[in-house]
């Protein structure tokens, strides 16, 4: 029988601190600038400080891009523009700095992190520090079959629970959190309808690399197919990830959970990351207090589970690359929410004090009840 008690993380998981975010609001009344002159950054800012249980907030110095990587049986159906079983090729070619996120990392300053779960090719492929965590060559054809084995789904949670510890326990202060994957966008398609009790047509998207409508409706029925298996399972969140997930799917959603409880916030990327949030709500419902929806990607799927979690992406661009590209372009962002928190000046008079604030007027004493203004 497996240790894995998921209902450890309802008690574990803590929301923001209440306290810091008041004390956040209130140095926000008192800057130069008037309080909603800044848009979304106000309450950027303040969520970041009630995460770090700092007023005024500290700047994010060590963020890190974590990508988890896996291919997915389903994909033999054609449900995507690339081959099955060519996620290495994606993962051969970010580590090498080609793909989007690696330049904009580059220009962030951010390092990336490439985490091997489930793809199709040897495990000596990579380097051992990215398939030290390696579950499965490729996960099970969701349609017909399971995606892993009761003992895979619980080491590959596992896995994400690990390194969200070495991550903290590194220093990191914000993650970004994408996938790589062939297949996966699929499999979150099923996560997602199966959770908001909705249809496979209603979640099943286009993907990162567009496909046509005759694959468009292969995929929707691998969904609806996979859907069918799901149903069954949906009071077991492991056994739901094991049925119709993924090795990547199960590792990214107990980092997620893990970086809840070590209090690390976390940028979501596109609808695999949300589909994973989507089920560690389910695990722990004041999860999600601690993840920030970094774009909106397009995929009907992401837009339904974020509707969920009642989270509002930060950056709609349209950009449907995955591999965390969309996420990374929100840190920009959630930086300067930070430095304008911290750095603008408090409000202040001549005297170098504290305007006083005028009192509230009393509207009802100041008309009598013939509507002449009251004598003063």
């Amino acid at each position: 029988m497996s240790s894995l008690n998921l209902d450890d993380f309802t008690d574990l998981i803590e929301r923001p601190d209440g306290g810091v975010r008041r004390d956040a609001e209130a140095r926000r009344e008192r800057l130069v600038v008037p309080p909603g002159s800044l848009g979304r950054l106000d309450d950027l800012g303040e969520w970041l400080a009630a995460a770090q249980g700092s007023v005024p907030v500290r700047p994010v110095e060590r963020p890190r891009v974590v990508l988890f990587a896996g291919d997915h049986g389903v994909a033999e159906l054609g449900v995507s523009a690339r081959p099955a079983g060519s996620a290495a090729e994606l993962v051969r070619e970010i580590l090498a700095g080609g793909r989007p996120v690696g330049v904009l990392a580059r220009r962030l300053d951010v390092p990336v992190r490439v985490v091997d779960m489930a793809l199709d090719c040897a495990p000596d492929a990579f380097p051992a520090d990215v398939v030290r965590h390696r579950v499965r060559r490729g996960s099970g054809r969701i349609d017909v079959e399971d995606a892993l084995t009761p003992q895979e789904a619980e080491a590959a949670f596992r896995a994400g629970v690990a390194v969200a510890d070495e991550e903290a326990d590194s220093g990191t202060d914000l993650v970004v959190l994408g996938d790589v994957s062939v297949g996966g966008t699929t499999a979150a398609g099923v996560l997602v309808a199966a959770l908001c009790g909705t249809d496979a047509s209603v979640v099943t998207g286009r993907g990162g690399l567009a496909i046509d409508d005759l694959a468009w409706m292969r995929k929707c029925a691998a969904i609806r197919d996979a859907l069918r298996r799901a149903r069954p399972v949906l009071g077991d969140q492991l056994q739901l990830l094991a049925t119709v997930g993924g090795a990547d799917l199960a590792a990214m959603t107990g980092f997620l959970l893990q970086c809840a409880v070590r209090k690390v916030p976390v940028v979501l990327d596109g609808v695999v990351a949300a589909a994973c949030a989507l089920v560690g709500q389910r695990i722990a419902f004041r999860a999600p207090d601690w993840w920030l929806a970094g774009h909106s990607s397009g995929e009907p799927g992401q837009a339904k589970a974020l509707d969920r979690m009642a989270l509002e992406p930060l950056l709609d661009q349209g950009v449907r690359v995955g591999e965390g590209a969309g996420a990374l372009l929100a840190l920009p962002l959630v930086r300067a929410a930070a430095a304008l928190a911290a750095e603008l000046p408090e409000r202040t008079d001549e005297t170098g004090e504290e305007p006083a604030k005028e009192p509230a007027r009393d509207l009802a004493r100041d008309f009598a009840k013939d509507g002449e203004p009251a004598a003063e």
